[in-house]
């Protein structure tokens, strides 16, 4: 079992990655590879001078990675809450967390068939959101939202702070204690 499991791979759920995986937590990154990061050409991303979308998603996998994240190539279907833990169904497998994480950007069908609360979304060309909490809590025991399908707006460092916003809520709420991470220039 997976102490938190991460529905999509890209700037929201890669940066939730690399905070739960370097906190220690034992981290799965469920992705469908369907980001719509891998279209677009960054100019607005801080620290980044000028990225291609693609280029983004692939070193915020290697940076999660990196600290421990595992990464399955698959499609979510459907979540199941348990009393410790939430099941995640793929289209062929099946895995056990217990927390989740739903990053799936533009897509909300992962959360309408496993019966998180949404509604209408409020940024251009996103229709639904899921219902959450400014912490990234759904109507749904622990499952969370963050990025675009949580309601913030598409633009990639928007989204991946709210990926390392959420991860910190979960990695809180796991150790029971308010979580800082803090790294500091070596002397």
């Amino acid at each position: 079992m997976y102490d938190i499991a991460i529905i999509g791979g890209g700037p929201a759920g890669a940066s939730a990655a690399i905070f739960t995986a370097k906190a220690g937590k034992k981290t799965l990154v469920i992705d469908s590879d369907q980001s719509v990061t891998k279209r677009a050409w960054l100019e607005n991303h801080y620290g980044a001078e000028g990225i291609s979308g693609p280029d983004l998603v692939a070193l915020g996998k290697k940076q999660a990675a990196k600290f421990g994240a595992e990464f399955v190539s698959a499609k979510a279907t459907k979540l199941t809450a348990g009393d410790n833990s939430v099941t995640i169904e793929t289209e062929g497998q099946t895995y056990e967390a217990g927390h989740v994480i739903i990053a799936t950007g533009m897509f909300v069908d992962v959360a309408e068939a496993s019966g998180v609360r949404t509604k209408p979304g409020t940024e251009p060309r996103i229709k639904t959101i899921v219902d959450c909490t400014p912490e990234g809590k759904t109507s749904i025991a622990n499952v969370w939202a963050a990025g675009t399908v949580a309601g913030v707006s598409m633009h990639t460092i928007i989204t991946a702070g709210d990926g390392a916003k959420v991860a910190i809520n979960v990695i809180s709420e796991i150790n029971g204690e308010r979580y800082v991470d803090h790294d500091v220039l070596k002397a």
